[in-house]
């Protein structure tokens, strides 16, 4: 298939509208952001099944993965991990959407794109489980990315996951947000 044909496909499978197919072939800059309207709703589309649903975003990532600039594909692909992260009901059922997605993933060529976003999947992973009430060993929090422990840092309501962080954070920004929202009204009970 060509761009253009992915693209149109992808919009319409959606049902998106108003966006200039040929600008988007022409310009990454539109692209990327129609990926990123298309993964939004993706993200959102109520879930009946779930075979179905992780059958659809693989062919969704293939397609996308078959963008000419990696870039534009990885950021889109990573977008989509976010969104449904955010959305899923905790660790195992994000586990297994993600395992489906896997193989695709590989598909990129850069081996840096790829691994970053295998580490955002597993940074997921690390923050659902913690939602779900796992308080994390220092080692453990030693491997997740910079970018997840201050996501947690600004986000945990667990004074036990909190304290890890003001103590164990890897940079000295997140120590200080994590240990500041331990002293924070906000999580003293009422």
């Amino acid at each position: 298939m060509t761009l253009r044909a992915d693209v149109a496909e992808l919009l319409a499978a959606v049902g998106i509208i108003g966006v200039d197919v040929d600008d988007a072939v022409a310009d990454e800059h539109v692209r990327w952001s129609a990926y990123r309207r298309i993964v939004s709703v993706i993200a959102s589309s109520p879930s009946r099944d779930r075979d179905r649903d992780r059958d659809r975003d693989r062919a969704i990532v293939a397609t996308i993965l078959r963008d000419p600039v990696e870039m534009v594909a990885k950021s889109a692909v990573v977008a989509l991990v976010d969104e449904i992260a955010m959305r899923t009901a905790g660790p195992a059922e994000f586990r297994e959407w993600a395992s489906g997605l896997l193989p695709e993933i590989d598909g990129l060529e850069g081996e840096g794109h790829r691994e970053f976003v295998r580490r955002r999947i597993r940074d997921w992973l690390f923050h659902l489980s913690v939602q779900d009430g796992h308080v994390p060993t220092t080692a453990e929090l030693a491997e997740v990315t910079d970018w997840m422990q201050r996501t947690l840092a600004e986000g945990s309501r667990s004074p036990a996951v909190l304290a890890l962080l003001a103590e164990s954070g890897r940079r000295k920004k997140t120590r200080n947000v994590a240990a500041n929202r331990t002293r924070s009204r906000e999580l003293r009970p009422r």
